[in-house]
């Protein structure tokens, strides 16, 4: 091959139509419960997540079923939920603040952020956050999440795929 066609291979079409990229990490994401604690806060065994920021933190006002999940009571009337999975943590010490995390986007990925938790979570034995801190943490298919110290009832696995 010539130089000049080895240039004008490297070089970019002007006229070419850019391709619509695919979307990161295509196909169902998750939380699956790995306690019978996790199981009854997601109301089964799994809860796809559909919208991101997923927000995660203790029910701090009292439980209330309809037949699958957790009613998101709110404080005021008309007020948003601050979450979009609440924790029944009612065991003293606790360990699930009531702001406690959220899973992101990020980029081609996703990311577990810690909301300022006092316990922190667990990814994978790793602590994110705790003492009111904050912090984050790339998620990879598998990657087990415990919201809390390693005691706390609330353990689920990350699923993408």
């Amino acid at each position: 091959m010539s130089a000049a066609q080895l240039q004008a291979q490297a070089q970019p079409d002007a006229h070419a139509q850019p391709q619509p990229l695919s979307p990161p990490h295509a196909g169902r994401v998750a939380l699956v419960a790995l306690t019978p604690e996790a199981r009854s806060a997601l109301g089964g065994s799994e809860v796809v997540i559909t919208a991101f920021p997923f927000r995660a933190g203790r029910e701090s006002r009292g439980s209330r079923w309809t037949g699958a999940r957790m009613v998101r009571e709110r404080r005021n009337p008309g007020a948003a939920p601050s979450n979009d999975l609440y924790l029944p943590d009612g065991e003293e010490p606790l360990n699930v603040s009531r702001e406690h995390f959220q899973i992101e986007r990020d980029g081609a990925g996703f990311a577990l952020v810690d909301r300022k938790s006092t316990c922190g979570t667990l990814v994978e034995g790793a602590l994110v956050g705790g003492e009111t801190q904050g912090g984050s943490i790339p998620l990879r298919d598998g990657d087990v999440i415990i919201a809390g110290t390693s005691r706390s009832p609330f353990t689920f696995k990350f699923r993408v795929g």
